[in-house]
C-alpha cells in the first residue's frame, strides 16, 4: 500500500512523460491510498486538460470514473490538525500536506514527484524513479 498524490494519479490516466513510470509503480503496487482532497485536485487537472482542448468533456467524465472506481475503497479523511503541524515545519500547501499526513499516519510511502514535497520531507517522499527501482 502508498499513498498517491494527484500528480500520479494524473500521470496515470493522463499520458505524459511520467506516464510509463505511474504505470510501473502501479505494477509494483497496485494498492493505492488518497486523502479525499485528490477529488477536487484530480478534477481540476481534468477540467485543465479539456479547458486546453487536450482531451474532449466526454473523455475527462470517463476518465474520472475509471479514477473514482479505482480509488473507491482507498480514500481516507486526515486530521486537520496535522495538516497543518506539517504546513508549519515546511513550504508545502496544506493540500500537499494532506498527502504527506495521510503517509505518515498509515506508515506506508507517499510516491510523488512533487519537488517540494521530496525535500521538505525525505523520511515519507518517495520519487517515482527510486520507488520503481
Amino acid at each position: 500500500m502508498i499513498v498517491v498524490d494527484t500528480n500520479l494519479l494524473a500521470y496515470f490516466y493522463l499520458r505524459s512523460e511520467h506516464s510509463e513510470l505511474a504505470d510501473k509503480v502501479f505494477l509494483k503496487d497496485p494498492e493505492w491510498v488518497v486523502p479525499l482532497l485528490w477529488r477536487s485536485e484530480f478534477l481540476n487537472v481534468l477540467v485543465t486538460f479539456f479547458r486546453k482542448n487536450i482531451i474532449n468533456f466526454e473523455l475527462a467524465i470517463e476518465i474520472v470514473g475509471e479514477a473514482e472506481l479505482l480509488m473507491e475503497s482507498g480514500e481516507y479523511s486526515v486530521g486537520s490538525l496535522d495538516v497543518l503541524r506539517l504546513a508549519a515545519q515546511s513550504r508545502c500547501s496544506a493540500y500537499d500536506c494532506e498527502f504527506v499526513a495521510l503517509a505518515r499516519e498509515l506508515n506506508i510511502p507517499l510516491v510523488t514527484t512533487d519537488k517540494q514535497i521530496l525535500s521538505d520531507f525525505p523520511e515519507t517522499a518517495v520519487r517515482l524513479e527510486e520507488f520503481v527501482r
